[in-house]
């Protein structure tokens, strides 16, 4: 191992895009990090969260993350979760990081806010970071987590871009699950590229002939609020009419192409239980007054359904004795991700948010996507290339704050760095992993459904 120089040493929690860039800004200033990331791969939402059609995407994002994080400057230390293997705690008080820096994402869903609705998870109600989950591992022969049992006619409930891949996969699902009782053979990307209709075209079929409902999601908002498109600071009334009208052709483009049934200003109430399951949602009707949902009086109605799926969005999970302010990390200032009460930690990426979702802020300050619940589940190709693009920039910006907090700092010694290198050395061990980054990630990628199912793009 050798013994290390003075110099700083920074512990980065989480390897995706932001945890990764910061990894690759430090390790270029010549500072040694440790990326402690709880899965094998480093790949986070990239992985679980996009959607395994996006496949040109999700293999270039990831070859970014590796070439950032294969670095001498780097020490990877897979499969280890902060607050369970490795107590903040301890973290902070007893390893000696010159900095820590909190890239841990947002894996946690934001709740439906109907009291006493969660008593019914895996009952009829599912949330959408699981759900996104299995849908992108089921196909893996070594995938063994609990799976989801889709079924017609359920109820979404989002309208944010969160929810839009959730009602594209369980219409897919649906359509497939029927074709293969009819014993036509067909494929998930297909089915996503060409859409529906035209899929089911081709093999002589409309969806009438499947015997489907489709999915319904609801929205509290219009069709034309949803953020499917940005608009400019200040808009003027000729900009935001432009934008309804982008709104409503993109939204009646995916609604032909995968068929599902919507319902705007729609918001949930109350719930319908069964034999102890879910079996439905009571909705009140709303208005859109000056930019507020308005709940109307007298409207209320039931819709029964076999299962609710949660697209509302998603939250940083809480993690031991990190400060919470709401649902997200109690910093001292959201441009420098300082936490409250630990001037040495910083939190990065979705972990620290306000306001706003991706288009919104392409004006505010060029931040990564604001709203943690949009984070990972867009809409369009294009969004998700900006998310990354935005995400990187944020942990761009945030790593010249935390260089100079280093350059204030005293350096640490000789035997500092090395007491910390053979701690980390000793966990890689303990964790199965021998210091080659490259054959680590061969060696745990997961089969991929293009290659098992010989898809050609």
């Amino acid at each position: 191992m050798g013994h290390e120089h003075p110099g700083h040493y920074v512990a980065i929690i989480g390897g995706a895009v932001a945890g990764s860039e910061a990894a690759a800004k430090l390790s270029q200033r010549g500072i040694r990090c440790a990326v402690f990331e709880q899965n094998a791969l480093p790949y986070g939402k990239i992985e679980t969260g996009l959607p395994k059609w996006h496949i040109k995407l999700r293999d270039s994002q990831e070859r970014k993350i590796d070439q950032k994080l294969n670095h001498p400057l780097v020490d990877f230390v897979p499969n280890l979760r902060l607050g369970k293997d490795l107590l903040f705690e301890d973290l902070t008080k007893n390893w000696g990081f010159s900095a820590i820096l909190l890239a841990t994402g947002a894996w946690r869903d934001r709740p439906l806010s109907i009291p006493g609705i969660d008593q019914y998870l895996d009952k009829g109600l599912y949330y959408q970071n699981p759900f996104v989950a299995w849908f992108n591992q089921k196909h893996d022969p070594a995938f063994n987590d609990p799976h989801f049992q889709i079924h017609d006619d359920m109820i979404i409930i989002g309208g944010g871009l969160a929810s839009f891949d959730v009602v594209k996969i369980v219409m897919i699902e649906l359509v497939q699950y029927v074709l293969e009782k009819r014993q036509i053979k067909s494929d998930i990307l297909t089915i996503e590229k060409l859409g529906i209709p035209k899929f089911l075209k081709d093999v002589n079929l409309s969806f009438s002939d499947l015997g489907l409902k489709g999915c319904t999601l609801y929205y509290r908002r219009t069709i034309t609020d949803m953020p499917l498109t940005s608009l400019a600071e200040n808009p003027t009334q000729h900009d935001i009419e432009t934008a309804h009208r982008v709104r409503l052709r993109i939204f009646e483009n995916m609604r032909s192409k995968y068929l599902f049934s919507f319902e705007q200003c729609h918001t949930p109430l109350d719930f319908i239980v069964k034999n102890d399951q879910l079996n439905g949602i009571l909705f009140q009707k709303t208005k859109i007054e000056n930019g507020r949902v308005v709940p109307i009086k007298g409207s209320e109605y039931k819709v029964y359904t076999p299962a609710v799926i949660s697209a509302i969005g998603s939250l940083p999970e809480p993690i031991g004795s990190i400060p919470m302010k709401g649902d997200v990390y109690d910093v001292i200032d959201t441009e420098t991700g300082q936490l409250h009460g630990y001037p040495n930690v910083f939190a990065l990426g979705n972990a620290v948010t306000g306001r706003g979702n991706i288009k919104e802020s392409q004006v505010h300050g060029r931040q990564v996507s604001e709203r943690v619940m949009d984070e990972y589940l867009a809409w369009r190709e294009e969004d998700y290339e900006e998310i990354f693009k935005r995400a990187e920039e944020n942990a761009d910006r945030k790593i010249e704050v935390i260089g100079d907090y280093l350059n204030n700092r005293k350096l640490l010694d000789t035997t500092q760095m090395d007491t910390i290198r053979k701690r980390i050395k000793n966990l890689q061990k303990k964790l199965g992993y021998k210091g080659n980054y490259t054959n680590w990630i061969k060696d745990h990628l997961p089969q991929r459904l293009e290659r098992i199912i010989h898809y050609q793009d």
